[in-house]
């Protein structure tokens, strides 16, 4: 054991150990209290940046920052409760959005696939014949000009005793922006494939609608690609379905004989009709106006299947399809699928120019019937419908003279 002369270390007794006995003393060194701290030196600022606001930072954990309240005492919390409150309106504001998105969305194919299913039953509807009578297109109604023959008739199919009430041709041109519809008297004598001559109207009773297809394709030298029957039974519950349809009247008519055991008065102006009252408009064949004929009864249909399908391609229309679409599709048979009818719809509302059209002739007795022979000028109004030829209003001189307006 070594005595106390040879010991390696001192006794801590406490107290402040002064440099001069304690070399070391200078390595324990604190400053007093109340004495300021002194600050790290501050790092290079690059020039024209703003130096950084050294307040900010305090002793502790190696880059960890601390915030501190302003030297005023106010404002920075309420600050911080604000951009909280900002965060959560913004968020609150994105997950509705989303929702009615996704609502809406579920919605509108809700409706798309009642609308389609209904379709896919008035496309069952369509007979082999039918089908065999019209012209491939060979491209997308978006993209390519097609015609569709609209037939109006009580009855549908072939052998019916029924003959059609009226006969349409629509046409879509969509690279040109153009809509057109030409009519077709149903008085108009013509040539029916296998039949000889007769009215126009009558190849329906003797073929259905296929030999009606290739009658106006005989005529005309059109190739139909698409076919729609409208079941006027059914036509009341498809307007009044959709909340009726606005047209403007040119002129005021009036019946002169009962329809559906009633006078029927249409005043001249903008004019709102439910079924009941467009099925009456459409069909109406005599009234108090002299120079009312089967050319401006077309013409009055012709305006109810424009404000028709501007009622279909509505937004209410869209948002009402799973409550409207068997409505729509009940009284139709045709070859158009719930797609094809859209594509129609969208470029209608993307046309610039509609034209209604109708063929003519000249009034005169075959075979002891009232009769239209066809006209030179049908040949020109055939291309004013295919755009081909500037449109010309039909003559004021006659009540069956051909023309287009629009």
């Amino acid at each position: 054991m070594s005595d106390g002369s040879s010991k390696r270390y001192r006794t801590y007794r406490g107290g402040r150990a002064g440099a001069a006995n304690d070399p070391e003393a200078s390595r324990f060194s604190f400053p007093e209290t109340g004495t300021p701290a002194v600050d790290a030196p501050r790092p290079a600022t690059p020039e024209g940046m703003p130096a950084p606001d050294m307040q900010t930072y305090r002793s502790g954990l190696p880059g960890r920052r601390v915030a501190t309240a302003p030297a005023d005492g106010g404002g920075g919390g309420r600050r911080g409760w604000r951009g909280r409150l900002h965060m959560g309106w913004k968020r609150g504001i994105g997950l509705g959005l989303l929702a009615f998105v996704l609502v809406v969305g579920g919605w509108l194919y809700l409706g798309y696939r009642s609308f389609d299913q209904e379709i896919a039953k008035a496309n069952g509807r369509v007979t082999r014949q039918t089908r065999a009578a019209l012209t491939p297109s060979g491209g997308s109604l978006l993209t390519t000009p097609q015609i569709t023959i609209i037939l109006g008739s009580d009855s549908r199919g072939a052998g019916s005793t029924q003959r059609a009430d009226s006969i349409l041709l629509f046409r879509t041109d969509p690279s040109r922006g153009l809509v057109s519809m030409l009519s077709i008297p149903r008085d108009l004598w013509v040539a029916i494939p296998g039949h000889g001559h007769a009215k126009i109207n009558a190849a329906y009773a003797y073929g259905g609608p296929a030999l009606l297809i290739r009658t106006v394709d005989q005529l005309t030298g059109l190739h139909v690609n698409h076919v729609v029957l409208v079941n006027f039974s059914g036509f009341e519950d498809l307007i009044n379905s959709l909340g009726g349809v606005t047209l403007y009247n040119p002129y005021k008519v009036v019946s002169s004989q009962p329809f559906d055991g009633l006078y029927w008065h249409f005043a001249k102006g903008w004019i709102h009709l439910d079924g009941r009252h467009a099925l009456a408009y459409s069909r109406i064949r005599h009234t108090t106006n002299p120079r009312d004929s089967d050319i401006t009864r077309e013409e009055r249909q012709q305006r109810v299947v424009t404000a028709l399908a501007h009622k279909l391609v509505s937004l209410s229309t869209l948002f009402n399809l799973p409550s409207v679409g068997a409505d729509i599709a009940k009284p139709l048979t045709t070859d158009l699928t719930a797609n094809d009818l859209l594509e129609i719809a969208w470029v209608k509302f993307r046309a610039s120019r509609n034209l209604s059209c109708h063929l003519g002739g000249a009034p005169e007795i075959v075979n002891g019937q009232d009769a239209l022979s066809s006209v030179p000028e049908n040949i020109s109004v055939i291309g004013m419908f295919l755009g081909t030829v500037a449109p010309q209003p039909p003559s004021p001189n006659s009540l069956y003279a051909p023309g287009c307006t629009g």
